[in-house]
């Protein structure tokens, strides 16, 4: 349990830096550049999934099991492009339920898009993408 408690703090701080990083980006798409909220909402998940994928692998999952990278990367951004859809429909439904929104109003439904998401995210990352190493030693063979 101790275990599982350090890479939730770890997976949180990585997490918090994405996100920093993907509401910075979301509003570029939105209010510098003019793009949709869904539209933008895909945009800059794609940009913060860099920084999540190289800080997980990196430190939150170090210690996790080295599956081979290419698989690795290809179970990421699996998880990713589901949580991705997961996010921009709640962005979606969001702007749908709230057709009068400003800035803060959008903000705050996107940040609740990734606050939900991530959940998801880490159980995903925890047992699917970055599973805990398996000992080589059986149980019959300590006998």
């Amino acid at each position: 349990m101790r275990g599982l408690f350090a890479k939730g703090w770890k997976f949180l701080v990585v997490g918090a830096i994405s996100a920093v990083i993907e509401l910075t980006a979301f509003n570029v798409f939105v209010y510098a550049l003019g793009l949709d909220p869904v539209t933008s909402k895909v945009l800059a998940t794609g940009v913060a999934m860099i920084n999540a994928y190289f800080g997980n692998r990196q430190w939150a999952f170090r210690s996790s099991d080295n599956r081979g990278r290419t698989s690795e990367v290809f179970l990421f951004f699996a998880v990713n492009i589901l949580c991705l859809v997961l996010g921009a429909a709640i962005v979606a439904l969001g702007v749908w339920v709230i057709p009068d929104h400003g800035p803060v109003v959008l903000n705050l439904i996107n940040a609740a898009s990734i606050g939900l998401v991530v959940i998801v995210r880490f159980a995903f990352y925890h047992y699917v993408v970055f599973p805990e190493r398996t000992s080589s030693v059986s149980v019959e063979q300590r006998d």
